[in-house]
Order: C-alpha cells, then sequence, then structure tokens
C-alpha cells in the first residue's frame, strides 16, 4: 500500500475493501482516521467523544462493508457520510444525557419533587427500563437500547449492528411484549 490520502485513494481498494480485505481496512485508518477524527472533534469539542466516534465510524465501515457499494461512492466518501452519522448519534446521545442530569439536579435539589414530578417519574422510569433491559440477551439488549437511549431508527440500528430489517423489527417487537409483560408483572399495572 502506497502512503497517502483520500485525495489519492486508488478506486481498485473500493473493491477491495467490499470484499473484505482487512488491509484496506488498515489502510483506510491509517489515512483517513485523523480527518474522521478533526471533523468529530470540531463537532463535539471533546478529545474523548472525538477518539470514540472516529472508532465507531470504522468500526461501522467494516461491519456495513457487504453493504458498501464502490460504484456509488468511494471509501473516504463513504466514511465520511458515516462520519456525519456517528457525530449526529454522539451529539442526539450526549443530549439525552445533559437531559437526564438535568432531571436528577433537580429531583437532588428539591426531593419531595414540589412541581417537578415530571422529571422525578421520568428518571423512575429510566431506571426501571435499564434493569428490565439486563434481563434481555443479545442481541435484543443492544437493539433495544439503540432504540431506547440513541433514538435509533430501525434502519439505522440494522446498520449499526450489521442485522437485516426483518430481523430488527422483531426483536424489537419481541422485547416490547416481553418488557411489557414484565413490568406488569413487577410492577403490578392492570
Amino acid at each position: 500500500m502506497e502512503a497517502g490520502t483520500a485525495n489519492d485513494w486508488d478506486p481498485v481498494l473500493d473493491h477491495a475493501f467490499a470484499s473484505g480485505d482487512e488491509r484496506v481496512l488498515a489502510e483506510a485508518y491509517r489515512r483517513l482516521s485523523p480527518l474522521v477524527y478533526t471533523l468529530a472533534l470540531r463537532s463535539l469539542g471533546e478529545r474523548t467523544a472525538a477518539d470514540d466516534v472516529t472508532q465507531e465510524v470504522f468500526i461501522r465501515a467494516w461491519k456495513s462493508r457487504t453493504s458498501y457499494r464502490p460504484e456509488a461512492a468511494r471509501v473516504p466518501a463513504w466514511l465520511i457520510g458515516i462520519t456525519r452519522n456517528a457525530i449526529s448519534d454522539a451529539l442526539s446521545a450526549r443530549s439525552r444525557q445533559l437531559h437526564l442530569e438535568h432531571a436528577v439536579i433537580h429531583m437532588a435539589a428539591d426531593p419531595t419533587g414540589g412541581g417537578e414530578s415530571g422529571l422525578v417519574e421520568e428518571v423512575a422510569d429510566r431506571l426501571a427500563l435499564d434493569e428490565e433491559l439486563q434481563h434481555l440477551g443479545d442481541p435484543q439488549q443492544a437493539i433495544m437500547r439503540l432504540a431506547f437511549y440513541e433514538d435509533l431508527t430501525h434502519d439505522q440500528i440494522s446498520s449499526r449492528l450489521n442485522l437485516p430489517l426483518g430481523t430488527v423489527k422483531s426483536h424489537i417487537r419481541r422485547s416490547l411484549t416481553r418488557l411489557r409483560t414484565r413490568l406488569e408483572v413487577e410492577h403490578g399495572t392492570p
């Protein structure tokens, strides 16, 4: 493999990547991870978050390589698209985390919940859901966490986990039924 950047990416490498050549993945990482990291750092403003996004981008790319079409886009452009999605996912997760943290802070400031009963209920629901998700096996637990906590669509979950869309939908349907049944039994909800 020759040294270089995205600008001199050989289209032959696109087909090798799609065929599962791990050397091309390593080459893509060597050449393109600095660009992915820079985009993530500019958007997220935190080195740790940028590191996480960079790793996530290459994991997603490798897991979904069978759906990559070299005739539609070159690997560098495809990776930038994955980067944008991963940054968006990270920003959404950060927003949800901040919302939950604010709810906890409000609860700590007023443990009686005066005027903040909705926040108390939200945190309690989140804790109950976390506990119930522990009872699901994989991949159901991973699918449900992506759906609940990262607010991903069925298609996004399918891409992220490299599972067929129908399988994701079936797991979600069965998991929701199981969660509802467990919550009804354990919490006495009719």
